[in-house]
């Protein structure tokens, strides 16, 4: 990138000026990842200080056998295979209740697409873990599987949301949306919720007063066009909704452990690897400069190991989700060796270690209690950063 379009962006940037499509492509080019860096972090610090929120959640998976076969995905299992699963609901209430004790405030749930679990099935769930968990807030449930549900229940996504909502539903999460463009999709997701359909759902969401986030799966067989592409997509519809929280990049996850039965489920993986540090940076950063009206953007730890989390929130980010527990889709594939669960007190270490004041909040972006930030000594000398 030459210096004067080095210039021209970083003064649209320090207008507030929305960047362009030409402007996104031009920041991943840049191999200068100070300036990048400084520019997310100058956007982010505007938004939200120095802050860096967390909550404490926990993953909730209730089945892993699917219908489809993405590409990339290692979680799924079909009918009578070794390692597939199905909780019965007062399984999944059990483990639930498991974390009562931490002052839980979020259950994230996503599932395969189950071929014959019944669609009663889903909101009898919520019903049965809202009466065991009246505080603990219910996000739940992708565009994908909602888009599931209208097939296996014959309801519209609008009376789907509304039983769902009724039943205890306060957010959808962000799954499926993986790559939008179709000339990435097509090579990597095995379901037919596309773009239009994700679009629709979360637009209805919405509409009802549900605010959600929206992913993006990076770091496979895209181009950085590609994720420009799909931040644009999910901007110009946060411009007709505004119902977008949080953008959550997440990192594919190449496969350097094979599944118990020996199986390669991720047909990437002999084509790809994983996203580099600076990969890592660049995607956090154009995001978090390109998100103008999103106020919120994550990184999920699970994918990016707890080193990696601490510098993308010196790099756009100001989220770090939760404290997780068993995130089984993608954990067993990293590299990290991270944890199964981080207590509220590893999240307050690493987010203070980082340089920030940490504040807990609800699905709803709501403070719940606000702390201390970084000892001022901390990082007196220099530390080592792992990828």
């Amino acid at each position: 990138m030459d210096a004067g379009l080095k210039r021209e962006l970083e003064a649209k940037v320090y207008a507030g000026e929305r960047l362009s499509r030409e402007d996104g492509v031009a920041l991943y080019e840049t191999d200068d990842l100070a300036w990048l860096g400084g520019l997310a972090h100058h956007v982010r610090t505007k938004k939200n200080g120095d802050v860096v929120h967390f909550n404490v959640n926990r993953h909730l998976n209730m089945t892993n056998v699917c219908s489809a076969s993405c590409a990339y995905c290692s979680f799924q299992r079909k009918p009578g295979e070794k390692d597939a699963y199905t909780m019965r609901i007062e399984e999944a209430v059990r483990l639930a209740k498991a974390m009562e004790n931490d002052q839980l405030t979020e259950l994230h749930i996503v599932n395969g697409l189950h071929p014959t679990l019944p669609w009663r099935y889903y909101p009898r769930s919520l019903r049965e873990l809202k009466k065991a968990l009246p505080d603990v807030a219910l996000k739940c449930f992708t565009a994908t599987e909602i888009h599931w549900f209208e097939k296996i229940s014959g309801l519209s996504a609008s009376e789907i949301l509304d039983e769902l909502i009724d039943a205890g539903l306060e957010s959808l999460t962000g799954g499926g949306a993986e790559i939008f463009d179709w000339e990435v999709r097509q090579h990597i997701v095995d379901h037919d919720t596309h773009w239009e359909d994700w679009s629709r759902i979360h637009r209805l969401a919405h509409s009802k007063g549900l605010k959600t986030p929206a992913t993006m799966l990076y770091g496979h067989i895209e181009e950085p066009r590609h994720r420009v592409d799909h931040v644009l997509r999910l901007r110009e519809l946060q411009d007709e909704t505004g119902g977008f929280q949080v953008f959550i990049p997440l990192r594919y996850q190449h496969d350097f452990h094979d599944s118990k039965d020996g199986i390669i489920r991720n047909r990437l993986q002999a084509r790809t690897t994983m996203a580099t540090g600076a990969d890592m940076i660049k995607t956090f950063a154009v995001s978090r400069l390109l998100f103008d009206n999103v106020p919120h953007v994550k990184v999920f730890w699970v994918m990016h190991g707890l080193d990696g989390a601490q510098l993308m929130l010196n790099h756009g980010a100001d989220d770090m989700d939760g404290s997780v527990v068993e995130y089984k889709i993608t954990h067993d594939a990293d590299g990290f060796g991270t944890p199964n669960k981080l207590s509220r007190e590893d999240l307050l270490e690493l987010i203070r270690d980082a340089g920030f004041r940490p504040v807990e909040r609800n699905t709803r972006y709501e403070t719940i209690r606000e702390y201390d930030g970084p000892v001022a000594d901390r990082r007196e000398s220099p530390q080592l950063m792992r990828f």
